[in-house]
Formats: C-alpha cells, structure tokens, sequence
C-alpha cells in the first residue's frame, strides 16, 4: 500500500501489526496481520493528549479509508482524540487468511485487535454497514471500556415479515454471487455509486485499490454469504444476540444516517431507535448507504462528543415544570360533561358550501372515546407513531384527540408539502400506523411509505386488499364502544405527543416534536392572547387551527376549500362557513385572503352578513401586506384584524393589530420612533415569550452570543417560550444548531426592535443578500415595490459571491408577464427608484408571469430558487421559468 497515494490520507496514520488470533477458525496461538489507521503516534509526537478513542468499524466493500475524515477531525489540537480505524481480516490491506470468518468471528477478531492495541479510557464504537453489528457486538463485550456508540447506516435486525433488501437478494443469488462478489468486482463498484454525489475519480479509485483481482476480493464475497437471511443462517443466533443485547445498553448513541439508501433504509433506523430510544439521530436529507462521503459527519461527530454527556434532544423553550399541566384535551371533555354538552362542537362543510355533518362536545368525546379503545385493541399506546392523512374535520378532530389520549405521537404531514416532500417526511418519521383517505392510502402503497395502513371509512373487499389495509377508523370505533374516560392511560407531559412540518420554503420539510406540555401550553399562549376559549366559535381556513379549536373549547369549522392551497378560499366558503356557526373568530393565510377580497362580488347580503359579526381575524404564515389587510377589514368591519408572527416552532411569538400596524407605519414614516420602519411590524411578544436578536455580521451570519434588544439592531431573531418545540425530530445537528444559545431558539428569521419594543421582520437569514460594503434585507425593499402600480408581488435576491453580491429584483406584475426575464426599461426604472427610497440598490429588475411560492402557504417566495435563475439569466442564459 501506497498512502500518501490517497487523497486525504495522511501516510503517517497507516501502519500493520500481527494479532494472535483466539478465533475458532484460525489454529491456536495463529497469529494474523493488520492493517490500521490510528493517529496515536502523530499526537504524541505533537505532545497532545487524547480526550478518548474513536474505535471505527468499516463495511462490505470498504476499508479504513471511509474514516479518514474523522482521523483529520480526531488530529486537531483543539480536540485531539485516538481514531483506530482498522481493515478487517480479509478486507482492506488486512492479511488474506483464505478462511471463512463469520460475524461472530469478526466480532472475536475486534477483540483481539483491541487486547494487541491496548486500548484504554473513554471508547466510542463508530460502524458503517456490517460493521455496525459488529462494532456493537464489540461494544456489549466490553463494557469496561465502552464509553458510547455512533452508528452510521446498519442494522442489526432483519424482520420475518420483511425480506432483505433487493440489491442484497440479488447479490446473494446463486447465479450472481460469485461472479459479481469475487470474480469481478461489480459489487465493489456498485456499491461506490451509491454516493451521492458521485465519488471523485480519485476518492473511487483509492476505494478500488485493495480490492484488485479475484484473490483479493474472497471476503467481499464471504461477507456477503455471512448475511443472515433468516433463522437457519450460521450467523443468525449472533446477530439476534448483539440485537437483543443493545435493549440494555445505556451508553451516549450517536445515529447518523442517509435515507436514500437501497439497503439500509430507515425500516432498519426504526429498529435501532426502538433498541437505543435515547439515542440522538441526524437524517441528512439526500444522502445515501455511504453518508460518510455523501457529508460532512466529522462536524457533527466531534460536536456530539464535546457536547457528551448531556442531556438528549434538550428543548429549547422555557421549562414548564412550574407550571399546573392541563392536557391538551382538558377543555375539550369538560365542554363534553357540562351544561353545553348537546351544543356543536366541530362542523364540516360540504363542497357547495352547505354544513355536512357535525359533532355536539358528547359526541365528540364519545368518539374519541370509542376510537381510543380501538386504536388500542390494535396495538397504539405510548409512543407508537400514527401518521394522520385526512382532512380537516371530523374523522381527523376524532383521530387525532384518540392518539394524544393514548400517548401516542401523531405525526402530521399535510398535502401542502407537495408529493416529494409529503412521502419523504412520512418516510422520514417512520410511522407504525398510516390513517388515511383512500387517495392517501394509495400513495402509501405506491410510494412505499412505512406503517400498518388503517382507512377512514369501510373499503371494499378489493380496495382493501390491493391498498394493504387492515381495518378502519369505523371498524374501530364500532369494536371499542363503550370505553370509559376513566381507562385512558396517564399521559407524561414530557412525552412525545406530535411531529408537525415545517412549510419547506427553505429546504426539506423539518419534524418538529412537540411533548404534551408544549402543545398545551400553546393552547394557553392562543387563548390568553386572542381570547379564544369556550363560546368562541372558530373559522379555521389554515388546518392546525382547526385542530386546535377543540382543545380552546371554540366550536372549529373548516370552509369548503382546498386544504393544500389556500389560495382556493373563496370570500362565499367563508362566509358559508362563518353562517354555519355563526362565528366570531376566522383563521385564514395571507394568500387565502387575497383570494377572498378578489372573489369578494360572488357574497350575497347573507354572506356579508355573516362576515360582519365575525369580531376577531387572525392571519399568519407570510407577511401580510397593510393595503390587503384594510381590504379585509371592509369585509369584516366589526373585526379587530391581527397578524401574529411565529412558526411552526412557535406560534404565536408576537402580535400586532391592523390599527397598531398603521400607528407604527406612520411614526416610521415621520421618523418619531428609533428603528421603526424597513420591515413588517409584528407587534410585540405574546405573553409568557421573550424575543431577543443575535446581531448580523458583514457576511450575512448571526455568530454571536449576546442577545440584545436594542432599537434598529437587526439580526437574527431569538424566541424564548413554554410553547416553543421540543426538538427537531431525528435532527440532531439542526436541533444543536438552532438551540446552541442555552434557552433559545434560532428562527432563521431577521429583523429588529424599535424604540417603541415592537419587532420588525426583515426577512429570513437564508435570504440575505450580501453586497459591497452592506447587508440587504429583503422586507422593507420588497414592501417599497409592491406599493407601485401593476406589481403584485416583489422579491429581493442576491446573485454572485458572498460578499459581492448583486441584488436583484424580480417582480410578478398585473396583469402577468407572457414571459419570465428582463423587465421593461419603464418598470425596471420605477423598481429601482422605489427600492431605492428604501435605501437599496437594485442592480438589475427581473419579471415573472408568477413567484415561485411554497405549496402549503402559497405565500413564501423561494428566494434562493429565484437566485439560481436570475444568476442563470443575467450571464445570458435561457430564462425560462424560475
């Protein structure tokens, strides 16, 4: 072996030695030749002290190459630690014993390698592929030494109703296996594409080298024979031990993982999360079987161990320990036992906007009730996973209190994702049960999402055999009838309750868990802020909060629209809608409103009518421009119109009023208020939260760790809260990164205080635009432009490197342009002239016949998409659509 012939290698790091070995495949006192990569002798030669040993265990077909990034990482004098990365027998440059070494032998042979090393101290097991199992095999073995696991894409449990992975069936086929394992080297290559993005030439070919000719490859294919498909396999009892054995073990874990992964999907993470369920787990969305090359691991390995030991998946709101728990479901069933029993509690609404059906609070509770008894016949309890499919409504009101009642988690992925970023949340989230709509159901099976498949209605006999599904949501009701509210379990308030999803308007959809004390004390934030509580009566144009009208005691009603593009509300749907319950309160997004004032001539005097008792309107989700807001008021006249600012992380945060709104646009405009301006006002913090910023620096980052609220400081904005999330789900990294300021939340979002204390938001922190010599914000520029004639929506972006960016305006005019590309010259003057008076420059004004805005708000431009295709356009590229 070359070394220094690799790149990232350092020739330093490799060395062999010979094992005796104690294995019952090898003759007694046989000794076997090693080949290591262990940074020991480059630390103590630097005089450093390591903190601890990495101990990393490779797969089939890699070898101790895959961990040269964390030998890098482990050499750094800020953090020094031992990483021993070895080539296992009959891998690598290890020794060709010519010997059929099955996982108990490998197992055996760590141990020995381990004796001869001597190692000592603080040991962390790191695995990949089959050197997960056998890293953990390692790792019961030795408890005196084990200091805590990471694992990165394995299993060590193949489940009897599943078969193994395809690639791996085929690999293992009589008329393959030789050929493609040994003979030549197809699986070696086959596996290397698996990365994603594809290996460099030279990172491949240094993966390639040990493996060179038949003779050399026999353990390629001894691994893969060593599989044990299923209880008659030799190496069977071994794996099941090591499985079985990881239950009981209570040492720090580390699970970082590719979902795209054709052989080790997260079917075989939810395994290993069921056996280590304190461990803390990071999917790198896109990555594949080789996470390591696909992306940076070192970071948050190193991150992780100086960060051990600690408390696991820590939130990031203010404790509620102090505070009297209530559950969510408390107003709820005392609406149900008392004098407004009999009243309506939800309604849904026909398509041609007529009630459809509708639930008093005892039938409500009474089917909930019912349900719960079902779900739990079937196997739902704490903490089993339940992914809800349905629309807003009854069965979905129903479903989901019957999961929280239970303790289980619902997991909540709505349709507004889109198809790609619906299935890979679901997959994701690993759930044990999928609730759901036939459509929903047919996806699952189509896009293999995971969990045991329960319909809304009864299906037919067909429809449920082709769909996969066991039973209904009716079936269950109709088996648990008659349990009582005094045979529900007792619920943690700790404990997992929900993963809701972030929008994705700026990358992946993010889990975020919710424990059953933050969701109530979100219920008590809404109410004590909005006044919503029992007697109130809800219009819910935006779904959680149709969810949610039922836990403030607020009888809740969804209008006829759909749920997945609130765009589609119409100003009669709601006014149905607000008829149907004679409500006080309506709900609806930024987008959904505008839809309802441009539709807003097909009311009738009734419908104008109902509208006009309505006493209260909220509005969130985007910004949400004054002009449509004194629109929405001569809709609504008796309203006091609000738009609270928060995220799925928190909400609410803040709020403002329509007629606070227009006092602090006026003191902007006048100047009589320090900091007022350049933003949307959202008001000031709810009660019980504290908002702060961290100051921006010149490259658009937020680094520091002094929260301030000082008048026209803008910087990223913080949130402290009893309802703020629990964690980001199997997020690790993103939850140590959004929380790394102890008590606080990063939003991601920008803005600043006036001197009146009222926060501005200016923007997300992804979007800012970094020029010579300024930080833009997008808000305020984007706020001037929208004022003018003809433009319906604007959207700063920067073009070019960080630094010395060029800000770009695009532009959605009315009515829309034919074509997306360069504005005409009298638009493109007006755009700058207008973003000027805010005190940006505009290089260059771009135009699209429509944003490109996320699918569950129709309202968050993409600005990042936006400036890849302004880039794109302005070096004379075709414009097409962005």
């Amino acid at each position: 072996m070359v070394a220094s012939a690799w790149p990232g290698l350092d020739p330093e790091w490799s060395r062999t030695l010979l094992v005796k070995s104690t294995s019952a495949v090898d003759a007694p006192g046989r000794a076997r030749r090693w080949h290591v990569l262990d940074n020991a002798a480059q630390l103590s030669r630097r005089g450093l002290t390591p903190r601890g040993t990495l101990l990393c265990v490779h797969g089939n077909p890699t070898w101790s190459y895959l961990w040269r990034s964390l030998l890098k990482a482990g050499s750094d004098p800020e953090h020094p630690w031992r990483v021993v990365a070895m080539d296992q027998l009959d891998m690598g440059y290890s020794e060709r014993t010519g010997t059929f070494r099955r996982l108990a032998d490998r197992i055996n042979d760590l141990g020995d390698l381990t004796d001869e090393l001597g190692l000592e101290g603080s040991v962390f097991t790191v695995g990949h592929d089959w050197g997960g199992a056998i890293s953990l095999g390692w790792a019961l073995a030795h408890p005196e030494l084990l200091a805590g696991v990471v694992l990165t894409n394995t299993a060590v449990h193949q489940p009897a109703t599943a078969g193994i992975p395809p690639a791996l069936r085929l690999a293992l086929h009589p008329a393959v296996h030789g050929w493609g394992t040994t003979t030549s080297d197809a699986f070696v290559r086959v596996t290397l594409a698996l990365a994603r993005p594809p290996l460099p030439a030279d990172v491949r070919k240094a993966y390639l080298a040990p493996y060179r000719g038949a003779r050399r490859r026999g353990g390629v294919g001894n691994f893969v024979a060593d599989i044990p498909v299923d209880p008659s396999h030799p190496s069977f009892a071994a794996l099941d031990h090591v499985a079985e054995g990881l239950r009981g073990l209570k040492v720090p874990a580390l699970m970082l993982w590719g979902p795209r992964d054709p052989i080790f999907s997260d079917r075989y993470l939810k395994d290993l999360i069921g056996r280590l369920p304190h461990a803390d787990v990071h999917r790198f969305e896109g990555a594949g079987h080789l996470v390591a090359e696909d992306r940076d691991i070192e970071t948050p390995v190193f991150q992780w161990l100086a960060a051990h030991p600690g408390p696991s998946g820590a939130g990031t709101g203010t404790s509620t320990e102090s505070r009297e728990f209530r559950p969510l479901w408390s107003l709820l069933a005392e609406q149900a036992a008392g004098p407004f029993g009999e009243d309506t509690a939800v309604t849904e609404m026909a398509p041609d906007g007529a009630p459809a059906r509708s639930l008093s609070w005892r039938q409500l509770e009474r089917n909930i009730l019912d349900l719960a008894a079902g779900l739990r016949d079937l196997g739902v309890g704490k903490g089993t996973r339940v992914s809800l499919m349905v629309p807003p409504g009854v069965d979905l009101t129903v479903a989901l209190y019957a999961c929280l009642r239970l303790g289980a988690v619902v997991v909540v992925a709505d349709a507004g994702l889109g198809t790609k970023g619906l299935s890979r949340a679901v997959k994701g989230a690993t759930a044990d049960f999928i609730v759901g709509i036939e459509k929903a159901l047919a996806a699952a099976r189509m896009l293999g999402w995971p969990g045991r498949r329960i319909s809304v209605g009864d299906l037919p006999e067909a429809s449920r055999r082709l769909l996969g599904v066991e039973t209904s949501l009716a079936a269950l009701s109709k088996s648990g009838a008659g349990w009582d509210s005094g045979q529900m379990p007792e619920v943690d308030p700790t404990a997992a309750a929900a993963v809701l999803f972030t929008s994705g308007s700026t990358g992946p959809a993010k889990g975020v868990l919710y424990t059953h004390e933050r969701l109530a004390a979100m219920r008590d934030t809404v109410a004590t802020t909005f006044g919503i509580g029992p007697g109130a009566r809800l219009v819910a144009g935006f779904a959680p909060f149709a969810l949610l009208g039922p836990a403030l005691g607020a009888v809740s009603v969804t209008p006829a629209m759909d749920v997945t593009a609130p765009r589609t509300l119409t100003a009669r749907a709601l006014a149905d809608a607000a008829a149907a319950i004679d409500a006080t309160a309506v709900f609806a997004s930024p987008a959904a409103l505008r839809n309802v004032v441009a539709t807003r001539d097909g009311l009738g005097e009734a419908g104008h009518h109902a509208l006009q008792r309505v006493q209260l309107l909220l509005s969130a989700g985007a910004p949400v421009p004054e002009p449509l807001l004194v629109e929405v008021q001569r809709l609504l006249p008796r309203a006091s119109l609000h738009t609270p600012y928060g995220m799925t992380e928190a909400l609410p945060v803040t709020d403002v009023s329509l007629e606070q709104i227009q006092a602090a646009e006026a003191e902007a405009a006048a100047g009589t208020v320090e900091g007022a301006g350049n933003g949307v006002c959202v008001g000031w913090p709810v009660h019980g939260a504290r908002v702060a910023v961290i100051p921006l620096a010149p490259d658009g980052t937020a680094p520091g760790s002094e929260p301030t609220k000082a008048a026209g400081v803008t910087g990223e904005i913080l949130v402290n809260a009893p309802h703020v999330k629990e964690a980001y789900d199997r997020l690790w990294l993103t939850q140590r990164e959004s929380a790394d300021l102890p008590g606080w939340h990063r939003t991601g979002d920008v803005g600043h205080f006036d001197a009146a204390g009222r926060l501005w938001v200016e923007g997300r922190l992804a979007h800012v635009v970094t020029a010579p010599g300024a930080v833009v914000t997008p808000v305020g520029a984007e706020q001037a432009i929208e004022r003018l004639e003809n433009v319906r929506l604007a959207a700063i972006a920067g073009v070019g490197p960080v630094g010395t960016q060029a800000v770009v305006a695009v532009v959605e005019t009315l009515p829309p342009a034919r074509a997306a590309g360069p504005a005409a010259p009298d638009l493109a003057a007006r755009v700058r002239s207008a973003a000027l008076e805010a005190g940006v420059e505009v290089s260059a004004v771009l135009v699209v016949p429509a944003q490109p805005t996320d699918i569950r708000h129709n309202a968050k431009i993409d600005r990042t998409r936006l400036a890849r295709w302004a880039s794109r356009v302005l070096a004379g590229g075709r414009a097409g659509q962005p």
